[in-house]
């Protein structure tokens, strides 16, 4: 009886493994799309619950779909129309150093290395060289920032889709999985929660805020007379994440830039512009959108930024730091567990 049962478990742990990995395959393509999906609920649902609310017969299909086209207006089409103009302003300015690195700007650099020769014997750089190596790069790439740029899009309308299922059916999905879960109803609960608290902590208390950052630098780019504000403002962004640095570490070489080439009155006021923008953000809108905090520290935040880009393409700018976020969680959690008081729960740690 006892070689039957194991022989039972054999074959349907056997089969359970061979069809889940069947799932995964079929899954995989989107996992990136569906991920996001997740994460789009998980921010929104408040918004899909005030919807619901002012519903006359409750209906969950309608509140759901009036709360992804929200979602689409108010993020999709925002981050298309900022997509292309990045990629515009970077082919500008590939096209701009493929003509103009033979002679003006070549010579700038030579000029720039022999002055620092002059402090620095024996300094050899080769400036030139390698800036037309990077341009050699762009090259050799633009075709898959192209590819990256449409799969993004389409990602994108895929993780609607699934976001207007979630928001209508999420919630028997998460009930679901409590109740196949081996754990207690209340522990599968509490991890819920941390992780959902976790995400949003990520994204709007620290993704979000750098973007808005990079999108207040482009702009005082843009008023101010800084050519590409865009491309200017994304690498601000990514400047907020640098601990110690932030959106200043572009900020004050722009006002530098404008003050030396004799634009002093919109140095004083891309300056001002900057100084207003960074108590704005720091003194109003950071401390909101952090009054959950985030357990990453900001170097570990750009590293998982840089990396999720690298994994996933532009979306992982949102989806490398909640990767990290839920890993850390999980770490928590198998911490508790692994706690010697019996008694000790996710909730109690919480």
């Amino acid at each position: 009886m006892q070689h039957t049962r194991a022989v039972e478990f054999a074959f349907f742990y056997g089969a359970l493994a061979i069809v889940g990995y069947m799932v995964w395959q079929i899954f995989a393509p989107f996992i990136t799309a569906l991920a996001l999906s997740a994460i789009i609920v998980v921010i929104c649902y408040p918004l899909y619950e005030f919807i619901l609310k002012y519903l006359s017969r409750k209906n969950r299909s309608i509140a759901a779909f009036f709360t992804t086209i929200i979602v689409f207006a108010c993020v999709v089409v925002p981050v298309f129309l900022i997509s292309t103009l990045l990629v515009n302003e970077f082919l500008s300015f590939y096209r701009t150093i493929d003509v103009t690195t033979q002679m003006p700007l070549d010579n700038a650099l030579n000029s720039i290395e022999s002055k620092i020769q002059t402090l620095i014997p024996g300094f050899d750089l080769n400036i030139s060289e390698q800036l037309k190596t990077s341009i050699g790069w762009f090259t050799q790439n633009i075709g898959s920032i192209f590819a990256g740029t449409v799969s993004f899009i389409f990602a994108f309308l895929i993780a609607l889709l699934g976001s207007f299922y979630l928001f209508r059916d999420g919630t028997k999905l998460v009930n679901w999985i409590i109740s196949v879960s081996p754990l207690k109803d209340t522990e599968d609960t509490a991890i819920f929660n941390r992780v959902a608290d976790s995400v949003r902590s990520v994204v709007t208390g620290t993704v979000l805020v750098a973007i808005i950052q990079g999108l207040l630098a482009a702009i005082g780019f843009s008023i101010f007379g800084i050519d590409r504000a865009v491309l200017w403002g994304s690498i601000a962004a990514f400047g907020a994440l640098l601990p110690g640095i932030g959106t200043a570490g572009i900020m004050i070489p722009a006002v530098a830039y404008l003050f030396f080439t004799g634009m002093i009155g919109n140095a004083a006021g891309l300056l001002i512009w900057g100084v207003a923008m960074i108590v704005i953000v720091d003194n109003f809108i950071g401390p909101q959108l952090m009054s959950r905090g985030s357990n990453l520290h900001p170097f570990i935040v750009l590293v998982s930024v840089l990396g999720g880009v690298s994994l996933f393409g532009p979306i992982g700018f949102i989806l490398g730091p909640v990767c990290i976020s839920l890993f850390m969680v999980l770490l928590e959690i198998y911490g508790v567990y692994m706690d010697a008081d019996p008694k000790t729960t996710v909730k109690k740690r919480k």
